[in-house]
């Protein structure tokens, strides 16, 4: 799956804020956001407000590849 360019969700929605949350996770190899690495494929809120994420890693051996969904699941 390709990358796709970064939403724009309107400001103070629940995307908006799962974005700023996303932006404070981080690879440890790369020193940057997973979110504006491309990771993030889509997120989507349910009417009870349920949040899904749809993400990959940086590689198939990622060494966060078990701390860091949770990590993101627990800040979100």
């Amino acid at each position: 799956m390709e990358p796709t360019e970064p939403q724009q969700h309107p400001e103070g929605s629940i995307e908006a804020r799962v974005v700023e949350v996303l932006k404070t996770c981080y690879d440890p190899e790369i020193p940057v956001d997973i979110y504006e690495l491309g990771l993030v494929y889509g997120i989507a809120v349910s009417e009870a407000k349920a949040v899904s994420v749809t993400m990959t890693l940086t590689s198939p051996m990622c060494p966060v590849a078990g701390s860091l969904p949770p990590e993101i699941q627990q800040k979100i």
